[in-house]
């Protein structure tokens, strides 16, 4: 009998983490829908080759190397795991070690898709796709390794042993992402009319807000399954009512970052910016992604909302910096991603059993930022020589689709 409940527990966390992993992996089509619809009609089919490529490089790469180095087993290319659940490294507990890798592996074309709406409009296709490779191959399963593989950061420290803590990944994964993001905006420059004399900052409004939208909801449904399956498991009653609570903190976030970002955009532009909404959705998200399981409802919607409110003072900061990101990625994943570190103590401080303190918080946070900031921008130096990254001002003005794809994304039928 007790054989017969724990092979039932065994497929039911099984198939727990393969919906929520389909949940994950929905999210593409949300970074891919919100992208499109915030560039130019002109960079569109380019923002979704970009998407649906990077999906799959970081599908290859993390199956040939990533999933190796971030979990430290020598099963390189999955070699050790097979239909009988027998891997190379110690079998789960609970679930069946390929369900383990297809959840691992959504997560890593999460962070690299995060770089990609933030370098749109004037990055080579080809230059983006080379620092994929690294990216999800290397940089991120190394960065991995540290916080959820529980590795000494390059033998010198221990984040778990210094009270770091990140439920599912406000800096591990969107902080990491918006670091390679800030390091490619950085070597790219702003695009071409952006920036003016004087201070001067132009517009550059996207060409389909209802793409934008449907994104941002798919995003938000997509989050269901990645704050959600970070539970690991939902055969108990335990792990069944705390995935639940999950769920509903994640959705108070999400609705808390938009009602916040909506009343300081009206605040200061005295319109209602739906962009500005959007992202403050997503801005909510992020906030609660690191510690989803211990708020009440009340204290998400209000980490939610603290981070709806920063992000549109981050992208306005950004701006006037002249750090020119689209979509306002780096803003929403990076500087939300480090709100969302930071709060993690006040519902989980450090105790004996776990938890995490502000101290462990901000050591983990620079580590991640560091290592992804700087080998990131490594690599995009590198690129630049080998490649160049960065379109010719003439395809840029025409638009990357032509350029880069040979194609337009709305092409106007018409017959002569």
């Amino acid at each position: 009998m007790e054989t017969q409940v724990n092979e039932l527990a065994y497929a039911l966390d099984t198939f727990y983490f393969l919906v929520c992993g389909a949940l994950v992996m929905w999210m593409a089509a949300g970074f891919a829908m919100l992208e499109a619809g915030l560039v130019r009609a002109k960079n569109t089919t380019e923002i979704l080759t970009k998407n649906v490529a990077l999906f799959a490089i970081a599908c290859t790469m993390y199956m040939i190397c990533g999933y190796t180095i971030m979990y430290g087993s020598a099963d390189w290319l999955l070699s050790g795991i097979t239909g009988d659940g027998i891997a190379g490294a110690a079998e789960p507990a609970s679930y069946a070690p390929s369900a383990d890798f297809f959840f691992q592996v959504v997560f890593v074309a999460t962070a690299m898709s995060i770089v990609s709406g933030a370098v749109a409009e004037r990055m080579k296709l080809w230059a983006f796709l080379a620092f994929a490779v690294v990216m999800t191959g290397f940089i991120y399963p190394l960065e991995g390794s540290w916080t959820w593989g529980s590795k000494d950061v390059f033998g010198l420290y221990n984040l778990g042993d210094l009270g770091f803590s990140d439920f599912a990944g406000s800096g591990i994964v969107h902080m990491a992402g918006a670091a390679a993001a800030l390091a490619g905006v950085l070597i790219l420059g702003p695009r071409k009319g952006k920036y003016g004399p004087g201070n001067v900052i132009t517009p550059i409004p996207g060409c389909n807000l209802p793409l934008a939208t449907l994104g941002t909801f798919i995003l938000w449904l997509g989050w269901f399954g990645f704050n959600g399956g970070s539970v690991l498991a939902t055969a108990s009653v335990e792990s069944a009512n705390s995935v639940a609570v999950v769920f509903m903190n994640t959705n108070a976030a999400a609705a808390g970052g938009l009602i916040g970002a909506l009343a300081i955009a009206r605040f200061k532009f005295g319109k209602a910016d739906l962009t500005m909404a959007l992202n403050g959705a997503l801005a909510g998200l992020v906030a609660i992604t690191a510690e989803p399981s211990t708020p009440t409802p009340l204290q998400a919607t209000l980490f939610g909302m603290l981070g709806g409110v920063i992000v549109v003072f981050s992208i306005l900061t950004l701006d006037k910096l002249k750090i020119d990101d689209p979509v306002g990625a780096i803003s929403v994943h990076g500087v939300v991603g480090l709100l969302g570190l930071l709060l993690v103590p006040v519902t989980n401080p450090l105790t004996a059993d776990g938890g995490s303190s502000f101290t462990g918080q901000l050591i983990g946070a620079a580590t991640i930022f560091g290592w992804v900031f700087l080998s990131s921008l490594l690599v995009w130096l590198i690129i630049d020589k080998i490649f160049g990254v960065r379109v010719s001002e003439e395809e840029e003005y025409d638009g990357v689709d032509l350029a880069e794809c040979g194609m337009d994304a709305y092409p106007e039928f018409t017959t002569k």
